[in-house]
């Protein structure tokens, strides 16, 4: 599979803001999204989008704190994360697919088969 690199993670008060990246290795995929895991809970997704275009979906929980976005050359997934919480804590990952998702399931895990390895965010109160 082709490799997707996440970075960006690290240890921040509540309130505070991080930035994730998502290096791809210069392969531009069709799809891309960010999920992540709790300890001891199931993935859930955060957002995803179609590289290329306009659309975003976020999860009800990260909306209006939370923006997906990708560089100019489409190379590079960001996720900015602001106003972050205690609950935001969890291992993000980065993923990606290169067939078709219908907008109403870029937030469905199972549509993507490319992964990344996850980087750790923590939110202390």
């Amino acid at each position: 599979q082709v490799r997707l690199v996440e970075s960006g993670g690290g240890s921040v008060q509540a309130g505070g803001s991080l930035r994730l990246s998502c290096a791809t290795s210069g392969y531009t995929y069709s799809y891309m999204g960010w999920f992540r895991q709790a300890p001891g809970k199931e993935r859930e997704a955060v957002a995803g989008l179609i590289v290329g275009g306009t659309y975003t979906s976020y999860s009800q929980s990260v909306l209006g704190r939370f923006t997906i976005s990708q560089d100019e050359s489409k190379t590079t997934l960001y996720l900015q994360m602001n106003s972050l919480k205690p609950e935001d804590t969890a291992v993000y990952y980065c993923a990606a697919s290169n067939h078709y998702i219908s907008t109403i399931r870029l937030l469905n895990g199972a549509e993507y088969n490319y992964w990344g390895q996850g980087t750790q965010v923590t939110v202390s109160s």
